[in-house]
């Protein structure tokens, strides 16, 4: 039985100090806390299994015994459960007070058994601490063990309840947690009631194992990392391949598995710095997907420029000669047709607008006083007038991403078209208000605002229809951040428009 059980831990031995080295190669690549941690782990299993290994076949003695107290008994179990600790830990409370707790535990614990007197013989058979330890150092391991397993217990049940609803991330953690813990658990609870030796080092063994399958597992690839990043975006530090990667750049899915992608100037940079080789026409790619700069020059016979029916023509109108355009009366020329004269209105008005999804008309005035600026600078081009990019230094902009909770896409897409539609009828001073949805982040949303100057935000932030999308968005987004803009250049058109 000694020379199975040296065996079992010489095996153990060499594979605790592969991994030990595979912890370092990513520490170094990447430092982060729960490596480090497990690094710790594996180091002192490697350690105590060759003492073991030493043990079983020339015998155990003084040095080897404190040796593998200190390192398999006190140090590797209790780190084990501190990188855990790191790992799932949100809060950086319970991280910092794992990181206490473990150091604390680790001085205190390794001076006590360097100190304490030892008075049995010992053997080859496995050493039992009940036996040797005087009474503060066998409380001491007591209590670190059954801290150890109630740790344990406590962050596998977490990881597995997020890792059931939450995402990827939170998948990784519950399989890396659900591979370690039961190996952490094992170890104390065969050291705390003195199983036979064979268990102790079998236990080790496979809690080196979970360290290796929780670091060389394939992943799924996170294709936004890269991204955040550059941009300066806070990471929350409760994902597995947030905080340090975990070689996720080595384990990406080849293109062949990757989904195509289409259009975005985020979409291109990540496959630049992904390596991307190849001819690629980027400037095809960088065209609207809604299919309307891929339409034919001419309609098809029956249908209108937008596919629908003859009868509903929504294009612009070609501008009429300066000559023959009649004065402007009753607002600004935006390059509207002039509607004929009705009561209440003076000749020259602009025709209302009914919105097609919801019925609700907007008056003709407040639409072309809303998309003034678009209007003017379809209507100047097309004159041939050369109007300036230098628009006026008092517009005021302001680009908000919000990262939404899972699921609440749709009723944030809701609330965010209802808001636009009330924008639109409502405030001549807001140039532009779009909501944009972003391919490569299903959860994420940017609201691009610009507004004529700061005292129409400032009316625009009153307005009863925005007080209820900044209350209602409040149960949807998890996070935004807000960047203030000014305009130095820029070209507005219209929008094409889907009719429903």
């Amino acid at each position: 039985m000694e020379v199975l059980v040296a065996v079992i831990a010489l095996a153990g031995a060499v594979i605790a100090a592969i991994t030990t080295g595979v912890v370092v190669g990513r520490i170094r690549e990447k430092p982060s806390g729960w490596l480090v941690a497990w690094g710790v782990t594996t180091a002192t299993t490697c350690l105590s299994l060759g003492l073991i290994a030493v043990g079983q076949l020339l015998g155990y003695g003084t040095v080897i015994f404190r040796l593998l107290q200190i390192t398999g008994s006190l140090v590797a179990p209790l780190w084990l459960s501190v990188g855990i600790a790191q790992l799932i830990a949100r809060k950086p409370f319970p991280r910092f007070a794992a990181w206490l707790f473990g150091g604390a535990l680790t001085g205190l614990g390794a001076v006590i058994m360097l100190i304490d007197p030892i008075t049995q013989t010992f053997t080859k058979e496995f050493p039992a601490s009940d036996r040797f330890w005087d009474i503060w150092p066998e409380w001491l391991l007591r209590g670190v063990h059954i801290v150890v397993i109630a740790m344990l217990v406590i962050w596998l049940v977490i990881a597995v309840l997020r890792g059931r609803n939450g995402d990827d991330y939170d998948l990784d953690n519950m399989n890396a947690t659900v591979a370690l813990a039961p190996g952490g658990i094992a170890v104390a609870a065969a050291l705390e009631f003195t199983l036979p030796g064979i268990v102790v080092v079998a236990a080790m063994a496979a809690t080196v194992g979970g360290v290796w399958f929780a670091l060389a597992r394939p992943l799924a690839p996170y294709e936004d990392e890269d991204e955040e990043e550059d941009a300066g975006a806070e990471e929350p530090e409760d994902g597995w391949s947030r905080r340090a990667g975990r070689g996720v750049e080595s384990r990406a899915e080849p293109p062949t598995q990757a989904a195509p992608r289409r259009a975005g100037l985020g979409d291109l940079v990540a496959e630049y710095r992904a390596g991307e080789q190849g001819d690629v026409d980027y400037a095809a790619r960088m065209q609207p997907s809604d299919g309307f700069a891929a339409r034919p020059a001419g309609p098809p016979a029956g249908q209108d420029a937008y596919g629908g029916p003859h009868g509903r023509e929504y294009t612009m109108p070609p501008p009429a000669a300066e000559a023959d355009r009649p004065a402007p009366q009753g607002g600004p020329d935006y390059g509207m047709p002039q509607g004929p004269a009705e009561p209440g209105r003076p000749q020259g008005g602009r025709p209302d607008y009914t919105m097609p999804a919801t019925g609700t008309m907007i008056p003709g005035a407040d639409l072309a006083a809303g998309m003034g600026v678009g209007f003017a600078g379809a209507a100047a081009a097309s004159r041939g007038q050369g109007g300036s990019v230098r628009p006026s230094p008092n517009i005021y902009g302001l680009l908000t991403v919000f990262t939404l909770m899972d699921g609440a896409g749709d009723a944030f897409d809701k609330l965010a078209e209802e808001t636009v539609e009330a924008v639109l009828r409502n405030e001549p001073d807001t140039l532009i208000f779009v909501c944009h949805s972003v391919k490569s982040a299903p959860l994420q949303r940017i609201v691009y605002e610009l507004y004529r100057d700061e005292v129409g935000y400032t009316e625009h932030q009153r307005q009863p229809h925005m007080e209820r999308f900044a209350t209602e968005r409040t149960a949807l987004v998890l996070a935004a951040n807000v960047i203030e803009l000014s305009v130095n250049a820029a070209k507005v058109v219209p929008l094409p428009t889907a009719f429903r």
